[in-house]
């Protein structure tokens, strides 16, 4: 045995300290520190061998490994094409967002195709589950409901049933006995996370987690949890929209750019399959501030609505709000707006919105921003059968956006006639569905896209 002594933990990044600190010098948290006695466990090296010996990286062999697929294209497309045996997922969201109930779907399904599923829960008991499995209409045959938080107890039941699938839901809730601290500390956490990876890989069987978010949308408890796991996804959803996103942010075995689109309904999650199509269903004719913008979600283009409103400032600062894009984004627009085209901004509130819930990072979007923002100043619509797309330089240009011909494609395929695009962006492949629209400034697209 070694020596005892109390360190100070920070419960959000993992720092010690030998005092306790009001705030944390690393991740800047107020109160995140907590005591803790640690053993300093006595190093035995040379009593031990290990049988692991250097490889030359040309003599390694690669092991084939198949995925096996989910029933759920979604769930598919965002895991890169299939579940890889022995990996750890982690799947991060919001409280209600919606975790447990597509775990709950993919393990039911999974469990008619190969075989047993173990479902873990230290949130819910046996029976709470199955009524929110009727109301799915989830029969249940050959999925295993096991109401425990401790690990060991939980690999033990896994060892006995070998299932194709553990799902564990969710990992503040499991704790290590032969640790300190209780359940949702960051050494229970990275201590659960670690078993389950060491079994994962040692068995072959895939292992799912959920975890909780904290208020600005990050996996709670330490950030080694995500360093742990393969697979990252976060299943995002505004509170008021039917429509959930599973996004990847990180994958070992495939794309960290795939997006997996859901619509939230009394028999649960149900996948969309024309996202485009669904994020315009509500689009009226001729709205003034409105645009469509084509994007790109990982591998798919998408067609996205991007509203904007302006209105005389009832306060001294104009006020400038940015649902679904980068604020930073919006304000270099506006200042664009303002200097290179001469509208009148700087005493006019400009909100933003990207309906659907959606979130937008890339430049691609600026142009549809910017239309929208120039159609509610001077009250006039564009054209229902218009899209736009573009980057905006600080001088006013409009710069070339990758994969524009898929973008184009989209549009043309969901019935649009014209579209404005960067005249850097290259030869486009005629079309005799859409008309394309090239420019090199701002000022010209804007001109155009607001014709009458």
């Amino acid at each position: 045995m070694g020596k005892s002594r109390t360190v100070y933990i920070c419960q959000q990044c993992g720092k010690e300290s030998l005092k306790w600190l009001g705030r944390c010098p690393n991740c800047q948290e107020w109160n995140s520190f907590l005591e803790q006695v640690v053993v300093d466990k006595v190093s035995h090296s040379h009593a031990t061998m290990s049988n692991s010996r250097p490889a030359e990286l040309s003599q390694v062999t690669i092991e084939t490994t198949e995925r096996f697929p989910i029933p759920i294209d979604e769930f598919n497309r965002v895991l890169g094409g299939g579940i890889v045996p022995g990996s750890l997922v982690l799947i991060g969201g919001e409280p209600g967002i919606g975790k447990s109930t597509l775990l709950l779907q993919a393990s039911a399904l999974l469990a008619k195709l190969h075989g047993k599923v173990v479902y873990v829960s230290g949130e819910e008991t046996p029976n709470q589950i199955k009524i929110r499995a009727k109301r799915l209409g989830i029969e249940g045959d050959g999925l295993y409901l096991l109401a425990e938080t401790d690990i060991d107890a939980i690999l033990s039941h896994a060892e006995e049933l070998q299932p194709s699938l553990l799902v564990i839901d969710s990992i503040q809730t499991a704790h290590v006995p032969e640790d300190d601290g209780i359940p949702g500390s960051i050494t229970q956490v990275r201590q659960s996370a670690q078993r389950l990876m060491s079994w994962a890989k040692s068995s072959g069987v895939p292992v799912f987690i959920t975890g909780h978010v904290t208020k600005d949308g990050a996996i709670a408890g330490p950030r080694v949890l995500e360093h742990i796991v393969d697979v990252v996804l976060y299943l995002e959803g505004e509170q008021f929209s039917a429509y959930r996103l599973l996004r990847c942010v990180k994958n070992r075995f495939g794309s960290t750019n795939e997006i997996g689109v859901f619509e939230m309904k009394g028999k649960g999650l149900i996948e969309v399959e024309n996202p485009s199509l669904a994020f315009l269903s509500q689009r009226q004719d001729e709205a003034v501030g409105s645009v469509v913008v084509p994007v790109i979600e990982g591998s798919r283009p998408l067609l996205v609505e991007i509203q904007a409103l302006t209105n005389a400032t009832s306060f001294g600062m104009p006020r400038r709000t940015a649902n679904g894009v980068d604020f930073n984004r919006l304000l270099m627009i506006t200042a664009v707006l303002t200097r290179r085209l001469g509208l009148k901004l700087g005493n006019q509130d400009i909100m933003v919105n990207v309906t659907g819930g959606l979130k937008i990072d890339e430049p691609a979007a600026d142009l549809g921003i910017a239309l929208a923002i120039a159609s509610s100043f001077r009250d006039i619509s564009a054209d229902r059968g218009l899209t736009a797309v573009g980057e905006i330089g600080l001088s006013g240009e409009l710069r070339s956006v990758p994969q524009l011909e898929r973008r184009v494609a989209e549009a043309a395929r969901l019935g649009f006639k014209r579209i404005l695009t960067p005249k850097a962006g290259g030869i486009i492949t005629p079309s005799k569905d859409i008309v394309v629209l090239a420019f090199g400034s701002l000022r010209e697209a804007v001109e155009r896209g607001l014709q009458p």
